[in-house]
């Protein structure tokens, strides 16, 4: 505020009070501007007050066992049906400001899920180190298991394969078990979606699954190229953690 600055800083003898016509007119302020801005300040109102209202029945509509349920595209979804379009920043932003972010699956109870034994059997070369950029599709794809818990107490293990450029998940396999027959059914299905004519790098870390040679047979025959993490470094593989963590 005009009327909040120091004497010091407009050039004025410290340790004396002035009006405030005499600090106007010694930082070169319109006392018109500086009166227009009080009472724009003093009549602000919160332009969204009301879908903010909508955000919070959205998301109190959305609980489940007590628990915030809805992330903020779907509630951007439904402040769509609802004729409400605003950009998904501000949607995440007007959540945090009501505090209403996701709280059924947090970290703590899903645990990270870790499926590295030691040197089983073959590590391969880590193409990628870090390079994310990759802007054509099918060229390098990423892939991990993760674990997440269930109502009943159990464990449920999900083995995903996304594209780097595209964002899109080329495979999405769940199983009570992180066994092999998960990781194969994962491949298979990347493979049913891929175009014939592509040889994408497919990076994972180095869990137990994608050191077996069943899993590069499975991937030589098919003329993928293999890239593996780093030991212990998650960075290596940030696009499928992401996905994950999202």
């Amino acid at each position: 505020m005009v009327d909040q600055i120091r004497a010091d800083q407009v050039k004025l003898p410290k340790n004396q009070r002035y009006k405030i016509g005499d600090i106007l007119s010694a930082i070169g302020l319109k006392k018109a501007t500086y009166h227009d801005e009080r009472k724009r300040i003093k009549n602000h109102t919160d332009k969204y007050a009301d879908i903010k209202i909508k955000v919070k029945k959205i998301t109190e509509d959305g609980k489940c066992r007590g628990r915030l349920t809805y992330g903020y595209r779907r509630v951007q979804d439904e402040l769509i049906k609802l004729d409400v379009h605003i950009a998904d920043a501000v949607v995440r932003r007007l959540m945090a400001e009501l505090g209403v972010q996701v709280s059924l699956y947090n970290r703590h109870k899903n645990g990270k899920y870790s499926s590295y034994k030691g040197t089983i059997g073959k590590v391969a070369e880590n193409l990628l180190e870090q390079n994310f950029n990759q802007a054509k599709p099918y060229t390098v794809l990423h892939t991990d298991v993760t674990q997440i818990r269930l109502g009943n107490h159990k464990w449920a293990y999900i083995s995903a394969i996304t594209d780097e450029a595209s964002k899109e998940i080329l495979a999405f396999q769940i199983s009570n078990s992180p066994n092999r027959i998960l990781i194969t059914k994962t491949v298979d299905e990347l493979i049913s979606k891929l175009p014939s004519n592509v040889q994408p790098i497919i990076h994972s870390d180095q869990g137990w699954h994608y050191q077996l040679d069943y899993y590069m047979k499975k991937l030589s025959e098919h003329e993928f190229i293999q890239s593996m993490s780093r030991k212990g470094n998650c960075h290596d593989n940030a696009p499928i953690e992401s996905f994950f963590h999202l």
